[in-house]
């Protein structure tokens, strides 16, 4: 069985839209009932939704409670994987890598430009493909999103096209 822990944060993946108000906004976690969705035999996933918020406000502290989550679960997983707005996903990956003295699995993160369940969204397409890289990545810390790899090291957003390039 693989074991992936899945540390979830926020970000365009997780918002809704709110009829009341009008606006998108991020309430509660919806990533187990997307993940129900999938065909994953021999994949064991364990979710911490850490916390739900918009990359952009995203602080130091709020970094150092993933770091201490990943650094909880990485003895018990094969896999981490980290959902997180991608305003800051870069600087969140970043942190991490200068804070974890080593990375003995792959940590991976992933996020999407649209939210699960909007015509269009990339989330459930940016998890699969997640899914897949955490088993297939050698240690290291990782962004996967649109079909690509990239070290957290070498990338960055391009707001421009609404894509994640080599740096």
């Amino acid at each position: 069985m693989f074991r992936v822990h899945l540390i979830s944060t926020g970000g365009t993946l997780e918002k809704v839209y709110h009829e009341s108000s009008g606006v998108l906004q991020n309430a509660q976690s919806k990533l187990d009932r997307y993940l129900r969705q999938l065909r994953l035999p021999d994949t064991c996933i364990e979710i911490t939704p850490l916390m739900n918020i918009d990359s952009l406000e995203m602080t130091d502290l709020h970094r150092e409670r993933i770091l201490a989550a990943v650094r909880e679960n990485l003895p018990r997983a094969d896999a981490i994987l980290i959902t997180h707005g991608t305003d800051t996903l870069v600087t969140s990956g970043r942190y991490l890598e200068a804070r974890l003295e080593a990375v003995p699995k792959p940590i991976v993160f992933t996020g999407a430009m649209t939210p699960l369940g909007f015509e269009g969204s990339d989330g459930t397409q940016n998890l699969t493909e997640s899914l897949l890289a955490a088993r297939l990545l050698p240690p290291g810390i990782f962004l996967v999103f649109h079909n690509q790899v990239f070290p957290i090291g070498r990338v960055r957003k391009d707001r421009e096209t609404a894509r994640f390039v080599w740096a």
